[in-house]
């Protein structure tokens, strides 16, 4: 950030009096400019003994396969946001279940919160954000063609709890590790 979105001053990076955090601050009007984290919310869309796959038209990993997911819009709740973001990227509407999965990505400062979802009836198909959209059984699941490190938590852990039907919230942080550079 270079300029304070309030008067359009320059700001400058610095821990505000009784902060801890460096934040951008407005050398003019005195703004702190506080960045968080986004909230990005989807589903775990079902039918029967199948789950419901989009493979990406966009960026990023376009061509790969992915849960129904997407950035939760000011207004919305997780739930509403989870059902735009699968009416979006499947072309149908689901009936919204209970909330199972949060993964905290501190790397790229987002949290992903997947609810269930049934789907309702096999109306899907493709749209500007998938190039194709098709159910799967567990084992026709594209395992080495998933787009995003919670996908497959995801699904696995959906899998192993639908042998025990006892579908316990998750919550689960997924962290890169640190590359190192040569010096």
């Amino acid at each position: 950030m270079k300029y304070c979105s309030s008067c359009g001053s320059k700001v400058e990076l610095k821990v505000p009096q009784d902060d801890h955090f460096p934040r951008y601050c407005c050398t003019n009007c005195d703004a702190i400019h506080y960045q968080n984290p986004n909230i990005v919310t989807g589903t775990i869309p079902i039918m029967k003994d199948r789950i419901l796959l989009c493979k990406r038209a966009i960026h990023p990993r376009p061509g790969m396969w992915t849960l129904p997911a997407g950035f939760l819009e000011n207004g919305e709740t997780i739930g509403q946001g989870a059902f735009r973001e699968t009416l979006e990227e499947t072309n149908t509407e689901v009936k919204m279940g209970n909330l199972y999965a949060i993964f905290n990505i501190p790397q790229i400062s987002q949290v992903y919160m997947l609810f269930f979802a049934e789907v309702l009836r096999e109306d899907f198909g493709e749209t500007p954000e998938s190039l194709e959209v098709k159910l799967f059984k567990e084992e026709e699941i594209p395992w080495q063609e998933l787009a995003f490190p919670f996908v497959p938590i995801v699904l696995k852990n959906y899998f192993a709890d639908r042998k025990d039907n006892k579908f316990d919230l998750k919550v689960e942080t997924i962290e890169r590790p640190v590359k190192k550079t040569n010096q």
